[in-house]
């Protein structure tokens, strides 16, 4: 059976003896917080059940075993879709799990599908049908429940044999190294803490308003993001979508008509008004630099041209277009964003021959 892990010193001798591979999961909750709340950690040293360590991270102490753990430089830790995770870990130990296995990314890079699921993965893969039963759960109860903590072994248990499959299968068609670069891509981005620089172009309503206006979005949304880190908050309780994009349109210039719109909306931020009215009406530093939210303005027979070229440069790969490049990224490189970023490495080898020809201009090949 799973061991339940919940004093420093269990996890400390649990950890005594590490292998080259371990299964790695956690259990969180983000509906009320910015950060993720973490309320479990599993963790598969081996394939059998009694290799399972279900890790209570509320227990004081146990941060400095897991960080070590998840540093560990020779351990390959193997998790499916950690994004999410990675930021628990981030937040909650100080450190990523490096280096990274993800089995998502390696079963689309095997041409297994786009975006499967864990059940769905290990039911392709091992024959195994897992319940899907406490995916909405309170993990931050305690006890446990029985249905919980099968559950969560189950999250794990299937991970090696998984790695071992995913991998041989990498290795056969020569793409192991592409998962490792999306891989450190992916806990790059973890890594980095500062937030999204561009906010404003993830909002469709931005490209409907003019320059100046989306200027003053940048303002509100980076505002947004700074007070809901240090509040713990998610985004939306600091301030709504609706209400930055109107504050922006409208660019109250008086602020006695800042406050007169504030106190209007439903579910404005009125307590935080003051410095709701200095992030609106203070420059940034870099604003000049940001990219315009577009809409619907480019070439769209340019972009279709892309789009069919990628679509049968991944049928000839076998793996899903998205995967190879999505229509953002192609719209990237209408705007002359270049062969960086995702862009680049493996995925630049791939297109550039076919695509540069299509850009013209748009895209000038990268040195």
């Amino acid at each position: 059976m799973p061991h339940w892990i919940d004093t420093p010193d269990a996890l400390h001798a649990s950890l005594a003896r590490l292998p080259a591979v371990i299964g790695l999961d956690t259990e969180f909750i983000r509906e009320r917080t910015y950060w993720p709340q973490l309320a479990l950690v599993q963790v598969a040293l081996g394939p059998a059940d009694d290799d399972i360590l279900l890790v209570d991270p509320l227990v004081d102490g146990m941060r400095e075993p897991l960080a070590a753990l998840l540093a560990a430089p020779t351990v390959l830790k193997v998790m499916h879709s950690p994004s999410e995770d990675l930021v628990a870990f981030r937040h909650f130990c100080g450190v990523l799990p490096q280096p990274l296995f993800d089995t998502q990314l390696a079963a689309a890079l095997c041409g297994l599908g786009a975006g499967l699921g864990y059940q769905k993965l290990v039911l392709a893969e091992t024959g195994i049908a897992l319940d899907k039963g406490e995916t909405r759960s309170d993990w931050l109860r305690r006890p446990l429940s029985p249905s919980q903590l099968t559950y969560a072994a189950d999250d794990v248990r299937h991970l090696h044999a998984l790695h071992a499959s995913l991998q041989a299968q990498l290795a056969a068609n020569g793409r192991g190294a592409w998962e490792s670069e999306d891989g450190a891509r992916l806990l790059a981005s973890a890594a980095s803490d500062d937030g999204e620089r561009w906010p404003h172009l993830s909002m469709r309503s931005a490209q409907f308003l003019d320059a100046a206006g989306q200027v003053r979005l940048l303002r509100l949304l980076r505002w947004r993001d700074a007070q809901a880190r240090r509040s713990d908050k998610p985004r939306s309780w600091i301030l709504d979508n609706e209400l930055a994009v109107a504050l922006a349109r409208t660019n109250p210039a008086e602020r006695r008509a800042f406050d007169a719109q504030l106190d209007a909306a439903p579910k404005a931020p009125r307590g935080l008004r003051d410095a709701l009215w200095l992030a609106l009406s203070t420059p940034l530093d870099d604003e000049a630099d940001a990219p315009p939210a577009r809409g619907d303005d480019r070439d769209k027979r340019q972009l279709r041209a892309m789009q069919d070229a990628v679509a049968a440069i991944a049928g000839e790969l076998g793996m899903p277009e998205g995967l190879l490049a999505s229509r953002r990224l192609l719209e990237g490189l209408q705007d002359g964003g270049g062969w960086t970023g995702p862009l680049a490495g493996w995925r630049r080898d791939q297109l550039q021959a076919r695509l540069q020809p299509l850009l013209g201009e748009s895209a000038p090949p990268t040195r």
